[in-house]
Parts: structure tokens; C-alpha cells; sequence
């Protein structure tokens, strides 16, 4: 096996200089003077690490765990890549999970049926259990290391590392040096932003708030996080002097006054964590607020969380009486007595991704009870003493229960904090960690088994907080910027969360603008907001802040304008054009092609269009570089005239040849100075020029191949091209419509160095498949419409002792810890995997910081900042308590994806099974005080063994089912791109029976009845000829209707007399004037809402050609190359009990 692994720095593995894509940090390709990389002598956690048949040595997995079977392949484990140590083991890491489970809250369940298979051989009747293969995703310590997925160690790229630090070429970007940008998370549409009238001390500073522009995101009484369907409050005025915070939060008047108590304020005494029997000890729910605080109702799972930097500096307990985020002594008034408010109901799920923070707004004023929103010393120890063991260690037996899956989605578990700190923390929609409880040492994560790491959603359309000051302050040893958790020593000085450096306070910083008050540094909203955004100063700038910039490269050969494409493409722009965000600095431009180049001079006083023909594709130039791309209001009429002219121009086309390569080099040039946004429309295999590709697709080998080849790009080209983009602040999305082979694997690579995104509609056609029409309208309005961010770079930063060594998702990695992202825009995903480099044992919490520097469409350079504060603990079961099954499984999706590509999809598919087996050997070795027969595991973790088999059975992964090689592609582009919410979807889709809905538990959003019917396990024992189902598998939803569905709903919902007459290709369901119609299309409407992405429907019948896809979702049911989800669970005993 190529040592390339999940080890390459940027991409293949291939030993070419560009770093990108899912890259460990660039620092393993040249040491530091004085850095070490790794742990000395803890043996790195790889969960997708090979396990050999050797016997195991002292320290290994218990003798007889692991028997010497005939491996899956012949990836044998080899010399570690570098000399570098490595540091202790990882876990891969999945992206967002959409939910995970609050410690607190019992598991309902659902029965799981049977569930899918392993592959088999053909021959027997019974299949074999899957042999335990030489990937894994544990290291194991006696034997040397494969380069398979490390989750703790940074992977030492293959080739020279010259390219990640070479400075871009040609116009410099709005980036300041690493060390002074770092990104602050965007505001919603430039549109949307406000600031407050000048506060009279400092006028230099305004406070605002923004809202996110467009429907489908209103505001919510939490945090201002927007939840749709729920309509927003009238915003009042805002007051001169009155800070006017999220949309639903109380204006902040003068503070109260009081007589300042005396003596010193209620100490909090630092607690270590109790040793002993680790269930015993495993640390309980945190105690719950009055109302709903966060993690009591069912709390959002982050599922746009991919990426922490390091942040240095290890935590430290404050001394007794010093608490953070306030002095020693306040007056009572200023204690925090607002009541907390309710959240709306949300779809079931997507209530990961869409949920507002389940605490309820704070105003900036301390909260009850005395200690500081940012106690450095949470009593851990007294939440780990509860005598019950909590909810998250219950044991369940996976072989006798089958009622698991939960009636409505899994929430995120909350973090085992003080309620202080909780209240302040991130929302796990925009930051999620695979693990909530974070491990003392790298020895203690290699027990457990499972990856660490982090899921980002950063740029997501939020309601937050926007500060405009001329100061923005930071700790000037590490930069981080100042949050909830940092420490306030007194007026004048604060200490620093992450390298626990003590920084003075700024003069300006000592006015806060809520209370309009004077020497109350930490009641500013900096300090009482884990997620603000800032109006960046100009020393954030080294050049003015780019116009929006949008040129747009389109396909014209005979077999594009067959597909019809254009003319949606073009009405859909007329119709957006004025939505298109921007200012009055907005460019566009277009280019066409197909053998030749076609430009489009639309210079202003031309009395229509000019169309310039490059027909030289080898030695491409721009032939009017001046009027190429246009300032959109002044040639508005003109380009106007060019979208109604374009689909009649080549209706006549008889020419077949693409040369996609050359006009991707035209749009460069023409971008190149400005930097913007390249949006490229494709319907075939490019086969002209530069860049040209053959079709490596056998349809025969679809099914019948073990290992799927052609994974990888056939041609660097389009990687190199998107670096050169990146350089010059240039994003290109791709746009493919094709029913014939494309080459994704290739093409693909455009779209992701560049941090740019792919949409794919295969077989599009504008008569034969009206469904993927309707999609492409619904995603190309939203596409045109959306908040973008141009000229961005994200670092991210984690407390002294963590480090991050891989990131997943759409970027080029700039440095260690520093992405660029040309463009960002609020739907995307990032995952990150981390290790533990330096022990935490006099640490009680540590934090994690994203920070996103990005030009708005306005032309403001802005600074979004994402905190999240986690605890630590020492015992086995304390971070089994904590895991977060669904950020796990989207984190060891995303290794997964890169291990298909660098080894191949063997080895991905035996390195998850081998992840769940480590992991619930280990907790039953290590966690369990009384072993007793069954697959034990705790309730926290009884949907991991489903998730993993789903991932086996996605269109990524699985094997023996006929899957089109860039449908499998496209999937594996969306599991390391998709916040986690959607990408759960795409891996467990959700199953309802909607024949019989009622408005019994249904949500009453904008004056709508939206039905709430209970989650169904995916198995053919729950569907019923009698009734009809609907699946929602993120991008696309099926309803199926029983041979013998009540004609009630067949003539109330369809409007069809009977079964019979239910038509093929029915995609739209019609709008009848019947209560059943009514509650069905709300249902539906309402899970399409809930995502950024328009899902298409198609209606099958038992006789429908879609019947297969459907059932290929049955997860838990067997097939004939896999296992049912019993058959899995008793492999999964089999192994673990050896």
C-alpha cells in the first residue's frame, strides 16, 4: 500500500508540492527548530491504523482479542513515514455529527431490525463474519505504524512542502501576517449589517447586531441563533447608547446600583477529579438550570464544525476567589436575572444543524449566584460524585434491545460544565468536538479508542453580535482574541485562556456599551458572547478590501444546450440579478465555450452585447481584458440582453468538443486581478486542449469489483490551476449536469483547493427529468443568492498541549494552522483532527477558537470568533460519557474518504469496522465492572455500531450494489463537505409514516400546522403495504405508496382514484384543498427548509425504477454484499470477545 495513507499533506499523497484538501499541518513537512511534533513515548491512537496478525506484546489489546485471520488485504503494517515521533493515538475523526446524546437524557428506542452486512463470499449460503483486516484505526504499539488514518499524528506529506509557504503571487490578499489576522466568523449579507448610533465615550466604537438575510432563518429567542419557520420579532429602534444585542434579547439599560458588598466574593475551590471504579466515577449531567438551559432540551448538533487550530497554553486553575469574567468583588445588581425562554420546536432530523442554543439570552451582566461566567475552576469533582451512573454510561446490550433508534434526532451532548460556563459556551451548530469530556493524556485517548477532533461551521447564517471599536483586543503572546473563558486578575488585567499569558486591559475596553458604564471590562460583549463578529480596523488590510466579483463560465456544446440547462440558468439570473449581494462596486462578466472561446464585450454605451471569439485554446488571451468584466450597475441592460439572447445563440450548435481546461485559464486571467468568484457550468467529459480527460469509468466492473479504482484524479491540472486561484483569491464552484461519465475525481479537484463547492445533477435532462429541473432552480437561486465572504483565511487556535494535525474540507492549508479560503459561504463544513501533545493534568477546562477574516459583499473586512470551552478528565469513563456518536461518525467518514483515495476502499471499509470494535473493546476492558455475555455498550455509543454499518452501506463506501463512479465520488465530496446535520442524513436517512399524519405533538410555525411523526428504523419490517413512507436522505427524498394504501390518501394527498393511476415520474405533489394534502406538503415543505439544499421527491410505486435506490437505504436489512444490522452486531461480538 502507497505509504501516502491518510498521510498526505494536500491532496493524493503523490508527492506533488501543492498542500491542500485534507492536509496534516504543513509543520510535519519541515520541523521547527525547538518544536517537537509528537509524543516521545506514547505510541499514537490510530484508529485507521492496520492490525497485524502478530501476537500481541505487553500493552497491546488483551491476548486473544485479535486472532491472526487472513487479512482483507495485504496492507501490512511499515515503518513509521518520518523520524518524527509520533504522537499518541488519534481516532479519525467524522464530520459534524447532527446530534449526540446528552448525558442526562434515557435513550428512547426504536427497534433495530436487522441490519446491513459485511460483503461476502458469493459461494456460501451463510456468509462469514468479515475477517478482523490490517486497518485500523489503533495503532498498534508493538509494531511499527502504517501510514493509515492517524487521528493524532500530524501525517508527514510525500513530497517538497515548498509550495504551502511560498507567498501567493500577484495582487496581495487582505491577510495580515498569521500571527496578526486571525478570522472572526461572518455576518449574515452585507446587506444585513447595522451598527447602533456612536456611543458617546468612545466614538469610535458602535454595537450592533446582524440578522441573516433571506427567509428560511428567523430569528430565535436563543442567543439570536435563527430557527426556521419561526417568524422574527419586530426589532425596535435602537436607542442612542443602548446596546442592541441578538434580535430577541432585552435592551441593556444603566445597570442597577447597589451598595458594593464587602469582603471578598464566594471562592470556587479548584477540584480534582475522584479516582476509583470508573462507572462509579463517571461524571453525571451537568445539574440543570431553571428553564431551559443548554443541553436540557434537545440541543443542536454541530454539524459545521471541522477546524481548531492550536491555541497555546495549558489551562490553569484560578486561584480560590477569583473567578472569571469578573473581579472580586461586584454589587449584587449586576447579577444576571433574566429568565431564560423556551425554544420553538424543530424538525426532528435536522435539529443538530438548525437548533438555536438551548440556554436562553443572557444579558452581558453577571450571572446568579456570584462566580463568573468564565471560571477557570469548575467543581468537576462534584459532578463526577453522584452516586447514579449517569444516563450517557447506561449499559445497554445491543443483541437483546432493538427498540434503540430515538423517535425524534439524537441532540448533542452537553458538555459536563458549570452552568456559567455552559450558558456562555459555543452552540454546537457552528463548533462541535468528537469527544465532550477531553482526555488528561494521549495514553489515556489511545485506551479509549476514539478520535478527538473538531467539526466546524463557521460562516453559518447566524443573528450575532457585531462590534465596531477601534481596539480589538487580543492576547499579545498567542493572539487570541478575547472570549467568555478568559480570566479577569482585576480591573486592569486579564488572563489569557489558551497560553494563560496575563495581558493589561485597554483603556477603550474599560467603557462597556451595554450598561453604558465605566471599569466593567468584563461585562462587554466580547467577553459574554462565545460567537461575535467584528468590524475589522484597517490594520487588518493590506490592500483596499475587493469588490464582489462574478464571472460566470459556461458550456455551449451540442450536448449542453441538449440538456436545456442554459435557459434555466439564464431566466434564473434575470430573475436574482438584483439579489446578487454586492454593492455598487459588483462586477460580472461570462464566458461560453466549446472548441473555441467565446467572451463578451459588455462595456458600457454598447448598444448590445459583442461576442469575441478565441479560437487559439493553446495560447490563451483575453482579447478586450477592459470590458470583460463589468461594473453591474452601469451594464446592467447589456447583460440583461446577454441572458435573454444566450440560449437561442447556439440552439443550432452542432459542435461536440469541450475544452474546459483553456476557458478555466481564460476566467483565471480574467479574475486574477481582482480575485472574486467563478461559477462553471459543465455537461460532458472534457476532451479538447489542456486538461482533456478519457473516460476510465467500466460499467461492467461497477458492482462486481472489490477494490473501486480511479478514485484519485487522472491529471494534476485542475489541482494546479485551483492553487494558482487560490493565490489570487479566486473560488471556482462547479456546476456539473451531465448523464454521461465526467471524470468528478478530476474535475472535482478545481472546486476543492480553491474552497469552492460541487453541485451534481446527474442524468439532467429539462423534459426527461423534471425533478433534478426543479433542483437545479431551487439550489441555483439559493447559490446566487446566499452571503458570501471573499479574500477569507481561518485559524484556529487550541489551549497549550493540543495540537491539530489534519483538516477536512474544501481550502488550501496556507500553514500549520491557517486556511485559505478565496471564498466562504455559509454552507460549508470543516472537520479537523487533533492530538494531545503535552499532558493537561493541571488543567480543568481547556478551549478551542475559530477565527474567520473575510471581505463582506459590502466591501467591510470582518472578523468572526467561535469559543468553545470543554472539560477534563481523567478516567475512562468520564470520556466514554462524553463521546458524541454522531461528530465521531462524521469524523471517521471524512478519514474514511481520504484513506478510499491515498490506499483504497478495503482498507477504508475495514478501518471503521475496526474503529467500532476498538472502541467497544475498550470500554467494555476498561469501563465495565461486571462482564456479562452480550455486545455491551454504554447508551451514549448504541448507535455507533448502526452508523458505521450505514457508512459501509452509503454510496461512498459500499461495494457488490452497481454505483455509477461519479455518484460514488460526489458522495464522498459531500461527507467531507457538508456540516454534520446534512451529512448524517446522507449517511442514516430518516423514515416516516405520512399516510396517517395528524396535528397530534405538531409544531404551529408562521400560522402552519407542521405534523411531527415519529423516526422509523430502516427496515422493510416497518414499511406497510397498507400505508405510504416517506425517506429524506438529505439531497434527495422518496415516498413510497403500498400496493394497498388506504385510497384516502391516495385521492386527499396525490389525487389519483386508486393505486393503479398513481403516475411513474411523479415528482410534485398537488396542492388539494384537503386537510391530509395540507399536512403532508407542510411536512415536507418544512424538512426542505431545514436545509440550505433543495432535496428532490420522487413518488414510486413497488413497479417504479427507483424502488432499488429506496431500499438500498433499508440499512438495517440484508442484501446480497452485505450484512443486516444484526448480522453486523453478532461480527462486531464475535471480534470482541476473542
Amino acid at each position: 500500500m502507497s505509504t501516502a495513507g491518510f498521510n498526505s499533506q494536500n491532496g493524493t499523497g503523490t508527492g506533488q508540492t501543492y498542500a491542500n484538501g485534507p492536509s496534516q499541518n504543513p509543520v510535519a513537512l519541515q520541523q521547527l527548530p525547538g518544536v517537537s511534533y509528537g509524543m516521545t513515548n506514547q505510541p499514537p491512537y490510530n484508529p485507521v491504523q492496520a492490525k497485524a496478525p502478530a501476537p500481541p506484546g505487553p500493552g497491546l489489546y488483551p491476548a486473544g482479542l485479535y486472532q491472526p485471520i487472513p487479512p482483507v488485504s495485504s496492507y501490512q503494517p511499515g515503518p513509521p513515514p518520518t523520524s518524527y515521533p509520533s504522537s499518541a493515538g488519534q481516532p479519525l475523526l467524522p464530520r459534524p455529527p447532527m446530534g449526540g446524546h446528552p448525558s442526562h437524557t434515557p435513550p428512547q428506542s426504536a427497534s433495530p431490525s436487522p441490519g446491513p452486512r459485511m460483503p461476502m463470499p458469493p459461494a456460501q449460503a451463510t456468509p462469514p463474519p468479515p475477517s478482523v483486516s490490517s486497518s485500523s484505526y489503533y495503532p498498534n504499539p508493538q509494531q511499527p505504524m502504517t501510514p493509515a488514518w492517524q487521528y493524532n499524528t500530524p501525517t508527514p506529506p510525500l513530497g517538497p512542502a515548498t509550495s504551502i509557504s511560498a507567498p501567493p503571487m500577484g495582487p496581495v490578499a487582505n491577510h495580515v501576517n498569521p500571527a496578526a489576522t486571525l478570522a472572526g466568523p461572518s455576518l449574515p449579507s452585507s446587506a444585513s449589517y447595522s451598527s447602533a448610533a456612536p456611543l458617546p465615550p468612545p466614538p469610535n466604537m458602535s454595537y450592533s447586531t446582524t440578522q441573516p438575510p433571506g427567509p428560511g432563518m428567523p430569528p430565535t429567542s436563543l442567543h439570536g441563533y435563527t430557527q426556521p419557520g419561526v417568524a422574527p420579532p419586530p426589532m425596535n429602534p435602537m436607542a442612542p447608547h443602548t446596546y442592541q444585542g441578538q434580535s430577541n434579547r432585552p435592551a441593556y439599560g444603566p445597570p442597577p446600583t447597589g451598595p458594593t458588598p464587602a469582603g471578598p466574593p464566594p471562592t470556587m475551590k479548584p477540584t480534582s477529579l475522584p479516582t476509583g471504579p470508573p462507572v462509579a466515577n463517571a461524571t453525571p449531567p451537568p445539574p440543570k438550570a431553571d428553564g431551559a438551559v443548554a443541553g436540557n432540551g434537545p440541543q443542536a448538533t454541530n454539524s459545521y464544525n471541522h477546524l481548531d487550530n492550536k491555541m497555546a497554553g495549558p489551562t490553569q486553575p484560578g486561584p480560590p476567589g477569583r473567578h472569571l469574567g469578573h473581579y472580586p468583588s461586584l454589587p449584587p445588581g449586576y447579577q444576571n436575572t433574566s429568565a431564560p425562554h423556551a425554544t420553538p420546536p424543530i424538525h426532528p432530523a435536522m435539529q443538530a444543524a438548525t437548533q438555536p442554543y438551548t440556554q436562553a439570552p443572557q444579558p452581558y451582566q453577571q450571572p446568579p449566584g456570584g462566580p463568573g461566567p468564565a471560571q477557570l475552576s469548575p467543581s468537576l469533582a462534584a459532578m463526577s460524585l453522584q452516586s447514579s451512573t449517569p444516563e450517557a454510561l447506561r449499559v445497554v446490550n445491543l443483541l437483546q434491545e432493538r427498540n434503540l433508534l430515538p423517535p425524534a434526532p439524537v441532540p448533542a451532548p452537553t458538555p459536563c460544565l458549570t452552568q456559567d460556563l455552559q450558558k456562555l459556551n459555543c452552540s454546537p451548530e457552528v463548533f462541535r468536538s468528537t469527544l465532550t469530556s477531553i482526555p488528561q493524556t494521549q495514553s489515556l485517548l489511545n485506551k479509549a479508542k476514539m478520535p478527538l477532533g473538531l467539526l466546524l461551521h463557521p460562516f453559518k447564517d447566524l443573528s450575532l453580535p457585531v462590534v465596531t471599536s477601534s481596539t480589538i483586543v487580543r492576547c499579545r503572546f498567542c493572539r487570541t482574541y478575547i472570549n467568555p473563558f478568559v480570566s479577569f486578575l482585576d480591573q486592569r488585567r486579564w488572563k489569557c485562556n489558551l497560553c494563560y499569558r496575563v495581558n493589561d486591559v485597554p483603556e477603550e475596553f474599560m467603557y462597556n456599551p451595554v450598561s453604558r458604564s465605566y471599569g466593567e471590562p468584563h461585562k462587554r460583549p466580547e467577553v459574554q458572547n462565545a460567537t461575535i463578529e467584528f468590524i475589522a480596523p484597517s490594520e487588518y488590510m493590506l490592500r483596499p478590501p475587493q469588490p464582489a466579483v462574478y464571472l460566470f463560465v459556461l458550456d455551449v456544446s451540442h450536448n449542453a444546450v441538449e440538456t436545456g440547462y442554459l435557459n434555466v440558468f439564464c431566466q434564473s439570473l434575470l430573475d436574482n440579478i438584483n439579489s446578487l449581494p454586492g454593492d455598487s462596486r459588483t462586477k460580472v462578466g461570462f464566458i461560453t465555450f466549446d472548441s473555441t472561446i467565446h467572451f463578451y464585450n459588455l462595456q458600457e454605451g454598447l448598444s448590445q452585447p459583442q461576442m469575441l471569439i478565441v479560437s487559439d485554446i493553446e495560447d490563451i488571451f483575453l482579447p478586450t481584458p477592459d470590458s470583460l468584466l463589468v461594473n453591474l450597475n452601469e451594464s446592467k441592460e447589456l447583460v440583461q440582453d446577454l441572458l435573454k439572447s444566450l440560449p437561442n445563440l447556439f440552439e443550432k450548435t452542432m459542435e461536440t468538443q469541450s475544452a474546459l481546461g483553456s476557458a478555466l485559464q481564460a476566467a483565471f486571467k480574467l479574475l486574477s486581478p481582482t480575485g472574486g468568484r467563478m461559477s462553471v457550468f459543465q455537461t460532458q467529459l472534457p476532451n479538447l486542449g489542456v486538461g482533456a480527460l478519457q473516460s476510465r469509468e467500466d460499467p461492467n466492473q461497477r458492482a462486481s469489483a472489490k477494490d473501486i479504482q480511479h478514485l484519485a484524479p487522472a491529471t494534476d491540472f485542475y489541482k494546479k490551476l485551483a492553487l494558482d486561484c487560490s493565490s489570487q483569491q479566486v473560488a471556482v464552484d462547479l456546476f456539473l449536469l451531465s448523464a454521461q461519465y465526467c471524470d468528478l475525481a478530476s474535475l472535482g479537484c478545481i472546486s476543492r483547493y480553491s474552497a469552492g463547492s460541487v453541485y451534481y445533477y446527474p442524468s439532467y435532462h429539462h423534459q426527461h427529468n423534471p425533478a433534478q429541473v426543479e433542483r437545479f432552480q431551487k439550489d441555483l437561486k439559493r447559490y446566487l443568492t446566499r452571503k458570501i465572504g471573499f479574500e477569507a483565511v481561518m485559524r484556529i487556535r487550541c489551549t497549550k498541549g493540543l495540537s491539530i494535525h489534519t483538516f477536512h474540507g474544501n481550502f488550501f492549508v496556507r500553514s500549520t494552522d491557517l486556511l485559505s479560503l478565496p471564498n466562504v459561504n455559509p454552507d460549508a463544513g470543516f472537520a479537523v483532527q487533533m492530538s494531545i501533545e503535552e499532558n493537561l493534568d493541571d488543567m480543568q477546562v481547556v478551549s478551542f477558537q475559530a477565527a474567520l477574516l473575510y471581505t463582506s459583499s459590502k466591501g467591510e473586512r470582518r472578523i468572526r470568533v467561535h469559543t468553545l470551552c470543554l472539560p477534563v478528565v481523567n478516567s475512562l469513563s468520564d470520556i466514554f460519557a462524553g463521546a458524541d456518536v454522531q461528530a465521531i461518525t462524521g469524523l471517521l467518514a471524512c478519514m474514511a474518504v481520504d484513506r478510499s483515495v491515498t490506499a483504497s476502499l478495503s482498507d477504508a471499509r475495514d478501518a471503521m469496522t475496526n474503529a467500532a470494535i476498538d472502541s467497544l473493546m475498550s470500554y467494555r476492558q476498561s469501563v465495565l465492572t461486571i462482564q456479562q455475555p452480550g455486545l455491551l455498550v454504554p447508551a451514549c455509543l448504541r448507535l455507533f455500531p448502526l452508523y458505521i454499518l450505514a457508512l459501509l452501506k452509503q454510496k461512498a463506501f459500499r461495494t457488490g450494489t452497481s454505483t455509477r463512479l461519479d455518484d460514488r465520488v460526489f458522495a464522498m465530496l459531500q461527507l467531507k463537505y457538508q456540516p454534520l446535520a446534512y451529512a448524517m442524513l446522507m449517511i442514516h436517512p430518516a423514515l416516516y409514516r405520512v399516510d396517517d399524519l395528524t396535528d397530534e405533538g405538531a409544531l404551529n410555525i408562521n400560522e402552519r400546522t407542521i405534523p411531527q411523526p415519529r423516526l422509523l428504523q430502516l427496515s422493510v419490517e416497518k414499511l406497510s403495504r397498507e400505508g405510504a413512507f416517506l425517506m429524506d436522505a438529505g439531497i434527495v427524498m422518496y415516498l413510497w405508496i403500498g400496493r394497498n394504501c388506504h385510497s384516502n390518501f391516495l385521492t386527499q394527498v396525490l389525487g389519483v382514484p386508486n393505486y393503479a393511476a398513481v403516475p411513474d415520474n411523479l415528482y410534485l405533489l398537488p396542492e388539494l384543498d384537503t386537510a391530509e394534502s395540507q399536512r403532508t406538503r407542510a411536512f415536507i415543505g418544512w424538512l426542505r427548509d431545514q436545509r440550505p439544499f433543495f432535496p428532490s421527491l420522487h413518488i414510486i410505486r413497488d413497479e417504479s425504477q427507483l424502488k432499488a435506490s429506496f431500499m438500498q437505504n433499508m440499512i438495517e436489512d440484508r442484501t446480497e454484499s452485505a450484512l443486516s444490522y444484526y448480522e453486523f452486531l453478532l461480527h462486531l461480538q464475535q471480534q470482541i470477545s476473542k
